[in-house]
C-alpha cells in the first residue's frame, strides 16, 4: 500500500481540488504530526505593568476606571509588590520593585513612566510546552520551570524570540 504520508498528501490534494476556495489552513500545519506530549495554549491570565508609583497606579484603576483592585501584596521572593486589577475576563497586575535586586527596578530605569512588562498566558501542560518550544528554538529566561507569583509552575520566554514581548507561560 501507499505510505501514510503519501496517502495523506494525495487525500489533501483531492480535498483542495474539490474545494478550491478553502484556503484557511496551510498544508504544512495540517501535516505537522508532533511527537511527544501535546500542549495547548489557554486563556490570557494577566497583563503585568511595571509602575513607579503603586498608590497612584492603583488609584487610577480603582477611582478613575472603577475597576476592582486588591491591596498591595508583597512577594519578597520575586522582588515585587503586586496589585491585582480584576477585569472579569482577565486581570492586570501592577508590579512595583521590592528589595534591592528586583527585576522590575531595571525595567523602570529604562522606562521611567512605567509600562507593560509582560503578558501571561495559561497552558494545559507546561512541561510539554517547554520541551516543544526548546525544540522550536524559542529561548526561555530560565532553564527550568519555577513556581510563579500564583504558586503555579511558570516559565518566561525570551522577548527576542517573541516579537519583543516578554511572555510568561503558566500551568492552568
Amino acid at each position: 500500500g501507499m505510505p501514510f504520508m503519501k496517502a495523506l498528501l494525495w487525500l489533501f490534494s483531492r480535498v483542495q481540488t474539490q474545494f478550491p476556495t478553502v484556503r484557511g489552513f496551510s498544508t504544512s500545519q495540517s501535516l505537522h504530526l508532533s511527537a511527544g506530549p501535546v500542549w495547548n495554549l489557554g486563556r490570557l491570565n494577566h497583563v503585568a505593568i511595571a509602575v513607579p508609583d503603586l498608590e497612584k497606579a492603583s488609584s487610577f484603576y480603582k477611582d478613575i476606571l472603577g475597576a476592582q483592585v486588591s491591596e498591595a501584596v508583597p512577594l519578597p521572593e520575586h522582588g515585587v509588590s503586586i496589585v491585582f486589577v480584576n477585569l472579569g475576563n482577565t486581570k492586570m497586575e501592577l508590579l512595583h520593585p521590592l528589595g534591592s535586586n528586583s527585576p522590575i527596578a531595571g525595567f523602570l530605569q529604562r522606562n521611567k513612566a512605567g509600562g507593560i512588562h509582560h503578558v501571561c498566558i495559561e497552558v494545559d501542560n507546561i512541561n510539554a510546552a517547554v520541551m516543544d518550544l526548546k525544540k522550536k528554538k524559542i529561548r526561555s529566561l530560565s532553564e527550568e520551570v519555577s513556581i510563579g507569583a500564583h504558586g503555579k509552575p511558570v516559565i518566561f520566554l525570551h522577548p527576542k524570540d517573541c516579537g519583543g514581548v516578554l511572555v510568561e507561560l503558566e500551568q492552568a
